[in-house]
């Protein structure tokens, strides 16, 4: 059964699901807190369980970087370095060299860069980033791609050719070297945000037989109804038997949207990078405690949350941790965060199980505010 997608129950595009690996199943729709460097920011891998993660994200590139993949591979490969029994998941690095380095050229072959921790020339190829993902062991590994700005159609459409080949090249480098029954590749599709790319993408990766499939190449700036409309047209155009990851995704809004319109799985730092900001998540939108107003407060961080910041500590008291810059208040957020998040995701999978997906999800749309620039958008669930 490794690898194996069974599909529960259906809602419109809504789906609930298990996905067998060989650290456990992971029940999907899911959420997978990040951790980069092998551990989730402020987080112990005891809490994470009893918050209820079955599954993690782990950074190739950075692992790469340090303290280097075939350490961790002589260690026993991540599970046993970062302590960690469950599923784990790497992407391919591809993204963070784009992103990050201080200088990359891109061929047909692969990418040189220059790490941004000393600046060494590096090089990166479908080939390597696949044997540095077997180095690391995770249950998901990912295909090398390019992932370019959403809204330039030269640069997306030259981003497209260059992801399929390289997926070829990362499905045989995988074959070759890898062992298929305990490590599942998955092919990412792009296209920015033009839907004749993202279906010729969707359609070449999909002919690659995998164990699951991407959707990347999103929130990396276009607007939400940009991304939910692109997702929205892209997802029934991947295999219904196989899992659908949506990269780096991972605010309330967009999980919800998200599972609505057909992904199983989510990765994103969001909840861990702003509650080190002093940024508390809630059902009812985004909240900074920094602010004044909440200097006296004696409540919660959210009332009625069952996490364990919210059962011990006032807003007042988390407040003064972050105005103190203490790691505690990283500590604190970080687990409310997750926590919010992953019973979300638990909320929806059993909405999904009774039918009630589309009333669950306008409920919470509803009375939920956007951040920033987005805060008076009201997008349709399309459901």
């Amino acid at each position: 059964m490794t690898f194996e997608f069974t599909l529960e129950a259906e809602q419109g595009q809504a789906r609930a699901g298990i996905f067998h690996t060989p650290h456990g199943p992971v029940h999907t729709p899911v959420f997978a807190p990040v951790g980069t460097q092998a551990t989730v920011k402020a987080v112990e891998p005891r809490e994470l369980t009893e918050l209820g993660a079955s599954l993690l994200l782990a950074n190739t590139y950075h692992l790469h970087l340090r303290p280097g993949d075939e350490l961790i591979r002589d260690l026993g490969g991540l599970h046993q370095f970062m302590a960690w029994d469950g599923p784990i998941l790497t992407d391919s690095g591809g993204f963070q060299v784009f992103s990050l380095a201080e200088l990359n050229k891109i061929d047909s072959d692969g990418v040189t860069f220059r790490d941004h921790l000393g600046g060494s020339l590096r090089r990166l190829t479908p080939e390597s980033s696949i044997q540095i993902q077997h180095h690391l062991g995770a249950d998901v590994i990912m295909a090398f791609d390019q992932c370019p700005v959403p809204d330039d159609r030269g640069v997306v459409e030259a981003a497209v050719e260059r992801t399929h080949r390289w997926l070829i090249r990362s499905a045989e480098e995988h074959a070759r070297s890898g062992d298929v029954s305990r490590q599942a590749l998955f092919g990412i599709v792009q296209g920015g945000i033009f839907m004749d790319l993202r279906a010729a993408s969707a359609r070449f990766v999909s002919d690659v037989d995998l164990p699951g499939y991407a959707v990347g190449g999103l929130a990396v700036g276009e607007t939400k109804a940009q991304m939910y409309t692109t997702l929205e047209q892209t997802t029934p155009l991947l295999p219904r038997h196989k899992p659908r990851y949506l990269m780096g995704v991972g605010s309330p809004e967009d999980l919800v949207h998200g599972v609505a319109r057909g992904v199983d799985i989510f990765d994103c730092v969001l909840p861990t990078r702003v509650a080190r900001n002093g940024a508390a998540l809630t059902r009812q939108g985004r909240i900074n405690m920094r602010n004044q107003q909440y200097a006296a407060d004696p409540s919660p961080l959210e009332p009625g949350c069952t996490c364990y910041t919210c059962t011990h500590f006032s807003r007042a008291y988390i407040r003064h941790l972050v105005r103190s810059s203490e790691i505690l208040a990283h500590q604190l957020l970080s687990l409310h965060n997750l926590h919010l998040l992953l019973t979300l995701m638990r909320e929806m999978r059993a909405a999904i199980f009774s039918g009630t997906f589309a009333d669950y999800a306008a409920a919470f749309l509803e009375g939920y505010s956007l951040p920033g620039p987005h805060k008076s958008a009201k997008i349709p669930l399309n459901v």
